[in-house]
């Protein structure tokens, strides 16, 4: 049995849409000058890694001390959401959320871990942590 894509298959999905054009929006942080924490967790997380091709899932915590600006939280997730068919190792996805939030935010400290469900009796633990110099 060969399968033969219709025009609906090949058509994207409004929800494909908004992840392929998302990006981390900001808006201003309503408390400037007050040191306080926001913690996100995104329990959904997948990729696919570069090896085998198989889906990692993962649940990625965030938590940061925001400077002058806030992330926008359905644009963190569509842009999380952009990783499902992404082929990348757990070390790279989660320094390059690192990276891609810290050029967005500015933040004034985050820490990101991903927590890799088991795949294959191996469970990893991704973590990692940004200071901005001179923030205090």
């Amino acid at each position: 049995m060969t399968l033969v894509p219709d025009s609906e298959s090949t058509t994207l999905k409004y929800g494909e849409r908004a992840i392929i054009e998302g990006q981390l929006i900001t808006f201003p942080n309503p408390r400037i000058g007050r040191k306080y924490d926001i913690q996100v967790t995104l329990p959904e997380f997948t990729c696919k890694c570069p090896f085998s091709g198989y889906p990692d899932f993962a649940t990625i915590y965030l938590t940061y001390v925001p400077n002058e600006k806030v992330v926008e939280l359905k644009s963190l997730k569509l842009y999380i959401n952009s990783y499902r068919d992404r082929y990348i190792s757990h070390e790279e996805c989660v320094n390059q959320i690192l990276d891609d939030f810290v050029a967005a935010c500015d933040p004034l400290e985050v820490t990101l871990k991903g927590d890799f469900s088991p795949r294959g009796n191996v469970h990893t633990i991704i973590e990692v942590c940004y200071q901005k110099s001179n923030s205090y």
